[in-house]
C-alpha cells in the first residue's frame, strides 16, 4: 500500500477532517452483574438499571462500551498478538490464503465500502463451521453453500487456536447482550436467540497500515453494519468515528483499555421497528501509526426473514419495513468485497415502507375507531 492508488481517494464531501471531535457521552457500561455464565436475566431484579442503561444507549446513540464483560484478557491478548504476527509477514505470504468469490474466508486487501477502496487488510473467520448461506444473491436461486475455515497461514501456528478460543468467549457475550437488548424493548430475554441457531456470524482481523494521505482516504468508509450486533476490540491507536445523530458531525470514540465497543446493526433496527437505530460509522487512518482491531459480527441464520416484531407494532406504530431474507441480503453485500459495483450496495432503506403508506395505514386505523 505504499503508492496511493486513486481507488482509495474519497469523494470530496466524504473526505475526513483531520481535526478530531472527541466523543462525549458514549456510555461505558459495567456488565459485572452478568459476567457469571449462570446468570438468569429474567429473574434478577438487580438488572433493571443495567437494562435501562442498555436501552438508553441503543435509543440515543446506537453505540456503547462495555467493561467487566467476562471475556478473559489473555484470550484477547492471544488473538491480538497472533494478528500482529500474521499481518507483519510479507504480502506474498499473506496472499497464499487470499479469499475470493469461491473461498470467501481468509486474507484480503482490496475491499471496498461505498465503492471506494478501504485502506486496510483483513482476515475473516466464520464463527460456526460450516456456515450455511445462499449460493448466490439471485432471488430465485434456492441453493445453499457452505463456508469453511479452510485457509490457514503457515505462520503464526497459533492463529487458528487463538481465533477459535476467542470466538467462543465473545459469542457468549453476544448472546448476553442480545438478551439485554430484548429486555430493554420489553421482550423476553431469549426472544432473539432462536434466530441464531445456525448463525452466519464471523470475526474479522483488521490491520490499518500507516497512510500517507489521511486527509483523502479512510480505513473503512462510512457505513452501517447489516447484522444484529457488532462487538469490537481495538488497540490504543483509535480511529473509529461515529456520526452523531443530533448534528451529523463525525465524533471520535476514545479507546478504553480492555473494553469492547458495541453497536447495534440494521437487523435490530428492523426488529425494533425503528425504536433503535443502526448508526453510520467509519474508520480514520493514521499517517504514523498502524492500527489493529477485531470486530465480531453477530448475524442470524441465513433463512431468517427479517421484519419488525409483532410485539413491537400496532395500529399507532405500524410496520415500517417489508420483510427481507437475511441470507440473500448478506451474500448481496458480500459481492462488493470482490468487485466495484456500479450502484450502491443493498441497504435496509430499500425495504422501508414509504411515509405516505404509513400515513394511510394510520389514518385507516383511526377511522375504524
Amino acid at each position: 500500500m505504499g503508492e496511493v492508488d486513486p481507488a482509495f481517494i474519497q469523494d470530496l464531501e466524504h473526505r475526513p477532517k483531520l481535526e478530531i471531535i472527541k466523543a462525549e457521552g458514549i456510555p461505558l457500561i459495567d456488565l459485572s452483574i452478568i459476567s457469571s455464565p449462570n446468570t438468569n436475566l429474567d429473574n434478577s431484579q438487580a438488572l433493571d438499571g443495567l437494562v435501562k442503561e442498555i436501552g438508553n444507549a441503543c435509543k440515543n446513540l446506537g453505540f456503547f462500551q462495555v467493561i467487566n464483560h467476562g471475556v478473559p484478557l489473555d484470550k484477547r491478548q492471544k488473538i491480538e498478538n497472533a494478528s500482529r504476527q500474521f499481518f507483519g509477514q510479507p504480502l506474498e505470504e499473506k496472499r497464499k490464503v487470499r479469499r475470493d468469490e469461491r473461498k470467501v474466508l481468509g486474507y484480503y486487501d482490496t475491499e471496498h465500502t461505498k465503492n471506494v477502496r478501504d485502506w486496510k487488510e483483513v482476515f475473516d473467520f466464520a464463527v460456526k463451521t460450516p456456515t450455511i448461506v445462499p449460493s448466490s444473491y439471485e432471488p430465485d436461486d434456492k441453493e445453499v453453500t457452505e463456508w469453511l475455515n479452510d485457509q490457514w497461514p503457515e505462520y503464526p501456528l497459533e492463529l487458528r487456536e487463538a481465533l477459535e478460543e476467542y470466538a467462543k468467549d465473545v459469542e457468549k457475550l453476544a448472546f448476553k447482550l442480545l438478551g439485554l437488548v430484548a429486555l430493554s424493548l420489553g421482550l423476553p430475554e431469549n426472544r432473539f436467540h432462536g434466530f441464531f441457531e445456525d448463525q452466519t456470524s464471523f470475526i474479522r482481523l483488521n490491520h490499518y497500515p500507516p497512510c500517507p494521505v489521511p486527509q483523502l482516504a479512510l480505513g473503512v468508509g462510512r457505513h452501517k453494519d447489516g447484522g444484529a450486533l457488532t462487538i469490537l476490540a481495538e488497540d490504543d491507536v483509535g480511529g473509529l468515528e461515529v456520526k452523531r445523530k443530533t448534528d451529523g458531525e463525525w465524533i471520535r470514540v476514545k479507546p478504553t483499555p480492555d473494553a469492547f465497543i458495541i453497536n447495534i446493526g440494521d437487523i435490530i433496527q428492523v426488529w425494533s421497528n425503528d425504536a433503535y437505530e443502526s448508526v453510520e460509522h467509519r474508520v480514520m487512518v493514521n499517517s504514523e501509526r498502524e492500527r489493529f482491531s477485531i470486530p465480531f459480527f453477530f448475524n442470524p441464520a441465513h433463512y431468517t426473514d427479517v421484519k419488525p416484531l409483532e410485539e413491537l407494532t400496532n395500529e399507532q406504530n405500524p410496520v415500517r419495513y417489508k420483510p427481507y431474507n437475511w441470507g440473500k441480503f448478506f451474500v448481496t453485500r458480500k459481492r462488493s468485497n470482490f468487485k466495484k459495483l456500479d450502484v450502491e450496495n443493498i441497504q435496509i432503506y430499500h425495504f422501508r415502507i414509504l411515509e405516505s403508506e404509513l400515513a394511510d395505514k394510520l389514518e385507516g386505523a383511526l377511522s375504524i375507531k
